[in-house]
């Protein structure tokens, strides 16, 4: 596939969204794009997973956060976020051995209500 068939001026695909960096307030990378959620019926992105921590993707904790949370920023090449690595460490998160309930609307609360201040 081309480079163009994958991104425009305005539009990436999420082939190339995966493994994104996404940088913390203070410009540090603090992990990067697993994934992106979509919502079936809008088709709007919902929730990038952001990988962070481990080593060489071992061990990573995983966080749910709101799209409209990142920003993409030309400069750096990524997503930028309002929270720094500090911050993030007390977000919803889930690890690889156990599973995210995304039908669960308790945890859609607390993720969309942990990144409203930021």
């Amino acid at each position: 596939m081309a480079m163009e068939d994958r991104e425009t001026f305005s539009l990436i695909g999420s082939d190339k969204l995966e493994g994104t960096n996404v940088y913390g307030s203070d410009g540090e990378k603090v992990g990067y794009i697993e994934r992106v959620m979509i919502d079936k019926v809008s088709g709007k992105v919902s929730y990038a997973v952001l990988s962070f921590g481990g080593f060489l993707g071992i061990g990573d904790d995983h966080y749910p956060l709101p799209w409209q949370s990142l920003k993409y920023d030309t400069g750096l090449g990524g997503y930028r976020t309002n929270l720094t690595a500090d911050r993030l460490q007390d977000a919803p998160k889930y690890g690889n051995d156990n599973a995210w309930d995304w039908d669960d609307l308790g945890r859609a609360r607390a993720v969309n209500d942990y990144y409203s201040g930021f």
